[in-house]
């Protein structure tokens, strides 16, 4: 009796629990009617022990609410030899008030055909209406698989349906190397060795009854979880699918807050930082905390300009790429103020001509602030249209084309950078290179000046 009572406070740990939550929750009876149930244990067959085993449980659970049972069998059908290694099905679908009629039907079975585990527990992923209930298996066997099958990949077919498969597998009269059989399928419990059961409550009830939860930690250069307030999107790493998408947070403790989190995926987590991180093969443990680390260190980078009347800030934009390279990560508007990962950058400031600021240095918690002169004005007036350009005149005396002037229009505004420049422009109705006329003029932040090109 000591070993009754050891595993039904253990079995009935694992679910009462979750007694008070409003969520359905679904508990799949795996049954191993086999031949081998036949074999005397302790005075009587093994599949009355197992049977006596079945009804403590079953009763202890009879009153809890929320909860829906169901009977799965295998080995009852098809006598051995030569047995049948389809020889798995459902007894009793899932309902309420159902209790009873499982009970009857474990009465009447008799231990007949072979072992086929895991096409019993493939099977089972058909036995549960949806995967939005809290689905569990209890696996109840005194023999290994016989049909050449692999309860492991059984697991992970069921995980993928969102099917728990939680660590309950009560073995009745099995060596150590048979319960082996079962250590990636989940917890082993051993009928026969009550010590065991003391040894491991503490780890199955943390195991199953706990919720699954993550931590994501963004780490700064030291490796210290301070980063936050980043966008993490978790995807389905074998499908696809998005899974969730938050906002990383740091709780009132200063940690990163705790996610509760769907055990049974494998997850690819991208960090939307700039430019993003990206981790893959995240798998967790059921049950548990999970704590996972993505290297995420930040500065931030700012491009400042007056409010000159001649910037047009609201128009002109700050393209940032990576140094050396020619993407475009981000568009910054003057003035504001974004987070990068830490590490060399290229800006490109749309002004004309344009402002290039090549490998600004992003450290860590620090701010890159980064002025810009503001633009001054060129009023041209031509005598008609006509074709030409504006140029800017550098130090070493070379000309760089800055824009080509409008040729249907007499008069035109152009806001330029401080520095001095050239207009080159013929009219239209003179159709010969020499009549091009040129004039050098000087750009000052905020000033206005005027160019009439007449000859």
């Amino acid at each position: 009796m000591k070993r009754f009572t050891h595993i039904l406070t253990i079995v009935a740990l694992l679910f009462l629990v979750n007694r008070s939550l409003a969520q359905t929750t679904r508990v799949l009876f795996v049954f191993d009617a086999s031949n081998s149930m036949k074999t005397i244990y302790d005075g009587k067959p093994r599949i009355e022990k197992a049977k006596e085993l079945f009804y403590k449980f079953i009763d202890s659970l009879n009153h809890l609410k929320n909860y829906e049972f169901a009977l799965r069998m295998y080995g009852n059908t098809v006598k051995y030899p030569p047995g049948d290694c389809n020889d798995s099905r459902l007894m009793v679908p899932f309902g309420k008030n159902n209790i009873q009629k499982i009970k009857d039907f474990i009465k009447a079975v008799q231990p007949t055909g072979i072992t086929p585990i895991e096409h019993s527990l493939t099977q089972s992923a058909n036995d549960f209406p949806d995967t939005k209930a809290i689905n569990t298996i209890i696996l109840i066997t005194d023999g290994i698989e016989e049909c050449g099958g692999d309860p492991c990949k059984a697991k992970l077919a069921l995980e993928e349906k969102g099917i728990i498969l939680k660590p309950c597998i009560i073995g009745i009269g099995l060596t150590i190397e048979q319960a082996k059989a079962f250590d990636c399928v989940g917890n082993y419990f051993s009928y026969e060795d009550a010590g065991a059961f003391s040894k491991t409550l503490d780890y199955v009830t943390s195991q199953t009854l706990n919720k699954t939860t993550a931590q994501v930690n963004l780490l700064d250069v030291s490796s210290k979880p301070i980063e936050t307030n980043i966008n993490m999107t978790f995807y389905n790493e074998k499908t696809g699918d998005v899974m969730y998408n938050y906002v990383h947070s740091i709780n009132a403790k200063n940690n990163p807050d705790t996610i509760p989190m769907n055990e049974t995926k494998q997850y690819t987590i991208i960090a939307n930082t700039i430019p993003p991180k990206q981790i893959e093969h995240v798998k967790l443990n059921i049950g548990t905390h999970n704590i996972i680390p993505i290297d995420a260190p930040q500065g931030t980078l700012t491009i400042k300009r007056g409010v000159g009347i001649y910037n047009n800030n609201d128009k002109v934009k700050c393209v940032i790429r990576q140094a050396g390279s020619m993407k475009t990560l981000h568009v910054l508007d003057f003035n504001s103020y974004e987070k990068f990962i830490v590490g060399e950058y290229d800006v490109e400031v749309l002004t004309m001509p344009r402002t290039y600021l090549y490998k600004l240095d992003i450290l860590q918690s620090t701010t890159k602030s980064v002025a810009i002169e503001d633009a001054g004005q060129i009023k041209l007036t031509v005598p008609e249209g006509g074709d030409g350009c504006i140029l800017q005149e550098t130090k070493r005396g070379e000309l760089i084309w800055v824009c080509n002037l409008q040729n249907n229009k007499i008069k035109q505004d152009f806001n330029l950078q401080p520095g001095n420049y050239r207009v080159t422009y013929r009219q239209k109705s003179l159709k010969q290179s020499i009549y091009t006329i040129e004039k050098s003029f000087t750009i000052k932040s905020n000033q206005l000046i005027a160019v009439d090109l007449y000859r």
